[in-house]
Order: C-alpha cells, then sequence, then structure tokens
C-alpha cells in the first residue's frame, strides 16, 4: 500500500485551520463561561455573585463571549458587565436581587448619591442581555422602607433605591426577550448611553410599587424600544436628560424611537420631568395604553427643563386612561395656578416645541387633558391630526399655540377645548 505523503500536511493544516477558527471565534465573542465551573449553586439560598462575576471576568479576559444562566434561581448582589459581554438567561433561569439591603454598596450614581444596581455595566462596549429568563429584583422589602418614610428615595434622596439594570456611558447596548421586574427603583436606564437596542422584553411591577419606570433613556442616543409590554407602578417609558436643579452641562436625549408597545398599569409614556439638558427628535408609533394613569405625558417645570422638541407621536391606542394627552410645564401639577406673572428665563426654563399627535384614539377616559405653557415659555406647534378624544372632561389649552384637523374631543361635562390665558387654538 502507498502511503499518502500529503496525509500529514492536510491534518497540519486542518489543525490550524481549527486553531485558527476557534481563536478568531473568541475574538469576536464566541467564548462560553459557564457559572457552575466556578462555584455556582444555583439554590436560591447561597448567594452566586462570585461565581456569576467570575465567569463575567473569565469570558472578558477572552475578548468576550456569553455568560450562560441555566433554568433556576441565581441568587446575586450585584454584578458587573463588561465590554462585549453577554448574558444569556436560559428559559426558567432567574437572577434574583439579594434580599439584603447591605449587598447594594453606596455608589455616586447619575451624578447623586445612590446604591449599586443588581445588574450594570460602565463605559462599556457590545454588552447584552439576552433569553427568555427573568431579572427580578425583589423589591418588596425596599418599597415598604420608601413608604415608612413617606419618601420615595428618587434621585439625591437619604433613602435611596438601587435600580436594577443599568447602562452607563456604554455603546452598542442589546436587552431581548426577558422580563426584567420589581425593581427596588426604576427597572431599565441607559444612562449617557449611544445605540441601545431594547426590544421584545416585558418590564413587570405591581400598580403601586413607588418608582418603579420601566425604561428610563437618560441623556441617551439612537435608541430603540420596540414590541415591550410594560405593566408597572411608575412611567412606562420615561425619557431624562438632567434632574430638577442640574448645575450642568447636561446632554440630550435624542434620536429615539418607541414602537409596537403596550403599556398597562403605569404613568404612561412620557417625556420628563428631569429634562434639563434637553429631549430632540422622539418618534412614536403603534403603541397600546390600557390601564393607564396618561398616555403620552411631556413633563417639566422651571427647575428642570430645556429645549425640547421635534416629537411625533402617531397610530396610538388608549382606552380607560385617566389622562389622554398632557404637555404641562407645570410638573407635578397639570394645569397652572389661578395666578402665574411671567417669571425669568433661566438655563432651566423650557421650552416645548413641534410636538405631533397624529391618528390618536382615546376611549373611557377621565380627562381630555391638557397643554399648558408658561407664561414665559409658551408651547409652540402642537399639531393634532385625525384625534378622537372620548372623556367625561375636556382638553385645557393655556400658554400654548395649537392648530389641527380632523380633531374631535367628545366631554361628557358639555366643554370638548378650554381654552385659558394664552390658548390659540385653530382646528379644520
Amino acid at each position: 500500500m502507498r502511503r499518502n505523503k500529503t496525509f500529514p500536511l492536510v491534518l497540519c493544516g486542518m489543525v490550524s485551520l481549527i486553531f485558527f477558527i476557534t481563536a478568531a471565534a473568541k475574538a469576536h465573542g464566541a467564548a462560553s463561561c459557564d457559572p457552575h465551573a466556578f462555584g455556582a449553586k444555583v439554590d436560591g439560598v447561597s448567594k452566586d455573585t462570585a461565581a456569576i462575576q467570575a465567569a463575567i471576568d473569565a469570558c472578558a479576559q477572552h475578548s468576550g463571549g456569553t455568560v450562560r444562566l441555566s433554568a433556576g434561581t441565581w441568587l446575586s448582589a450585584p454584578i458587573v458587565l463588561k465590554s462585549n459581554i453577554t448574558l444569556e438567561l436560559e428559559k426558567g433561569a432567574t437572577l434574583l436581587g439579594s434580599p439584603d439591603h447591605k449587598d447594594y454598596p453606596a455608589k455616586t450614581e447619575f451624578r447623586a448619591p445612590g446604591l449599586q444596581s443588581l445588574v450594570s455595566a460602565t463605559d462599556a462596549t457590545n454588552v447584552a442581555i439576552i433569553g427568555e429568563g427573568t431579572i427580578d429584583g425583589a423589591g418588596e422589602s425596599w418599597w415598604e422602607e420608601a413608604r415608612t418614610h413617606g419618601d420615595h428615595g428618587v434621585m439625591g434622596s437619604e433613602h435611596t433605591r438601587p435600580r436594577l439594570v443599568v447602562f452607563d456611558h456604554c455603546r452598542h447596548v442589546r436587552v431581548e426577550g426577558v422580563t426584567i421586574q420589581s425593581s427596588p427603583m426604576w427597572q431599565l436606564v441607559p444612562y449617557y448611553s449611544d445605540d441601545v437596542t431594547i426590544r421584545n422584553i416585558r418590564v413587570l411591577a405591581p400598580q403601586h410599587s413607588p418608582n418603579t419606570d420601566a425604561i428610563d433613556p437618560f441623556s441617551s442616543s439612537n435608541v430603540r424600544i420596540d414590541h415591550v409590554f410594560a405593566d408597572v407602578g411608575d412611567d412606562d417609558v420615561a425619557i431624562k436628560s438632567g434632574q430638577a436643579n442640574s448645575a450642568g452641562p447636561d446632554d440630550p436625549s435624542r434620536d429615539i424611537t418607541i414602537t409596537d408597545c403596550t403599556f398597562l398599569h403605569g404613568h404612561g409614556l412620557s417625556v420628563g420631568s428631569e429634562i434639563a439638558g434637553g429631549v430632540k427628535n422622539i418618534r412614536a408609533e403603534r403603541v397600546h395604553f390600557d390601564g393607564t394613569d396618561n398616555g403620552i405625558r411631556i413633563k417639566a417645570n422651571r427647575d428642570r427643563g430645556n429645549d425640547v422638541g421635534e416629537m411625533v407621536f402617531r397610530d396610538i391606542e388608549m382606552k380607560n386612561v385617566k389622562n389622554a394627552v398632557v404637555i404641562s410645564e407645570y410638573y407635578p401639577k397639570i394645569l397652572p395656578p389661578d395666578t402665574d406673572p411671567p417669571q425669568p428665563v433661566t438655563r432651566l426654563t423650557p421650552h416645548f416645541h413641534d410636538i405631533t399627535l397624529e391618528n390618536v384614539t382615546a376611549t373611557d377616559v377621565v380627562s381630555a387633558g391638557a397643554i399648558a405653557g408658561l407664561p414665559e415659555a409658551p408651547i409652540r406647534g402642537v399639531v393634532l391630526k385625525n384625534v378622537r378624544i372620548e372623556a367625561q372632561h375636556g382638553l385645557a389649552i393655556s400658554n400654548a399655540d395649537v392648530s389641527g384637523e380632523k380633531v374631535t374631543v367628545q366631554a361628557s361635562d358639555g366643554t370638548s377645548i378650554i381654552k385659558a390665558a394664552g390658548g390659540n387654538v385653530t382646528l379644520r
């Protein structure tokens, strides 16, 4: 039998090729790191924090990869994701926040005293959370503490609470498929982040859980929120860009799309109230509200505003909401006081402009809402197209220029449009 002298060369070439492919795969984040290999017990009693973090760090040392949490309950204190890391929660997996409040270290977050979130990433690129599992913040004890103190623990409060998932100054972020629920406070926050995709997720919290906003893009850009189901205790989405009385500078939130979402309990789709950096270029389409406190809400006050405009809300359906449309520069109130003379314009004066509502239907509504600007900063360029609202009370307009066509407001109390000082309305 003749020996094939080329076989060793071919075998050697194949081995080299396999090595090259493996190395390339690792370089492109294809490595997989199993927390079980680092001692994870996944029994819902022992804390698996160290094992999960060790798996994340091991993948990061190999230029990134996937850390998979298999079915079971992974009890954990805060963990930190890094560049090129994907955290995958398989079906039946729950990453459960530790009930021990001491597990959440104090830190400066969003330029204010805070506590470290259960899952975070800072200055990371190409980071993702995917799968069919659940991230649960075990927020009940935190909510009870907030209620006890009569202080909801928002930014800078003495009784602050951790958020659940925070991406801080990150780029190329993806959150897809998972359920995020029961956060002590805000649930999913891209902060000063760019190129963020949030798709096909559920965000849940009891109806009266304080400050459990579902998704809060904060001074972030190029954010896509698509096919999200939110049923929470506060804003279903709240676009922010700088806290009240901010000393600045604050970057705007801009280029954000919200499409094909369903919002049940919650405070609705909000821009604000903390928007000291401004908000630009927002598009929301095919959003369904059922049972929310508000539908579309744009909110600020003299201590937390900036330039806010170029927004389109299209193909919106609401039913059983309290306020259909609120565009107000008097947050936390909606309407101005009986007497409110103009005040000096400052860096934090809100300027709302160029806001379009098109193909909006609202039925079984308590109030059609309000469009209320400040006397020193009237709201400009609100356009209503094909808007139909059936409510107990009509739409109040003050210090605002509103125009539109095919607009129907049916108020059971008989007054469809309530014009106050500075309210200019042109409807065809």
